[in-house]
């Protein structure tokens, strides 16, 4: 992946970033609840709504705007399961945000979930939201096709962002593998964890600290101002040695 590579030389390397546990869906859990919940994949919204504190709650308690952005969404505010309908392989799993009672009832927060094609609308416009949640869908995420077509993938639609003139002003942007395919240790595995900030991060930085999930919803917050840190992200390690103030 030269792309990615080229990233995680640039700006900031968790070397020892590790998921918490397998499969998917509870270190998806645990970067938006601190808290992983489950590790049955084949739950949906419907069948597991999420009431526990979460990201969107803080962020809405704070004033702060968000959205996740997720390739081949069918459509706004679609809460469903797994579906093709959207152009690609759609998982409900890897967008935790669907799942959370804070969107599901409410008719202004579903609005924010929205389908990827609409993040360059928002660059384009600025109007990014303070706090994105993007996901790719399942051929370019890596999940189902190569590492190439996922490094191509960030290429075109992530270089985008990255050179955004709004972005670079205060924008930090992170690249992060939900698990490991084949590594159980610390739970998930060690995964690729770069931290991309054009104005803040300290450049070629590599840490050696081990870090996981929670560490990056604690940063995701209090990056944002947010001090009311859910489930485990309230003890995680900070990740503030990443950049320069």
């Amino acid at each position: 992946m030269p792309y990615l590579s080229g990233l995680m030389m640039q700006y900031g390397l968790a070397t020892q970033y590790y998921a918490n546990t397998h499969p998917s869906i509870g270190n998806y859990f645990m970067l938006t609840t601190g808290q992983v919940l489950t590790n049955n994949d084949s739950l949906t919204p419907s069948s597991f709504p999420v009431s526990a504190d979460n990201v969107v709650r803080e962020l809405v308690a704070a004033s702060k705007s968000w959205k996740a952005y997720a390739e081949s969404l069918p459509s706004v505010g679609y809460l469903g399961g797994d579906t093709t309908s959207g152009g690609g392989q759609y998982y409900v799993r890897h967008v935790p945000i669907a799942y959370l009672t804070d969107v599901r009832n409410s008719s202004a927060q579903k609005q924010n979930l929205v389908p990827f094609t609409q993040l360059a609308q928002d660059l384009s416009t600025g109007n990014l939201p303070n706090y994105s949640f993007i996901t790719p869908n399942g051929c370019d995420d890596a999940h189902d096709c190569g590492l190439s077509t996922a490094d191509n993938w960030l290429k075109n639609n992530i270089d985008p962002l990255i050179k955004n003139s709004v972005f670079q002003k205060d924008g930090l942007l992170i690249v992060v593998f939900d698990e490991s395919s084949n590594d159980n240790t610390n739970g998930g595995g060690r995964v690729v964890c770069t931290l991309i900030s054009p104005a803040f991060s300290k450049l070629g930085y590599q840490s050696t600290t081990i870090y996981q999930h929670q560490s990056l919803l604690r940063l995701t917050l209090e990056g944002l101002g947010v001090t009311v840190l859910p489930g485990a992200a309230s003890s995680a390690p900070a990740m503030w040695e990443f950049f320069g103030f």
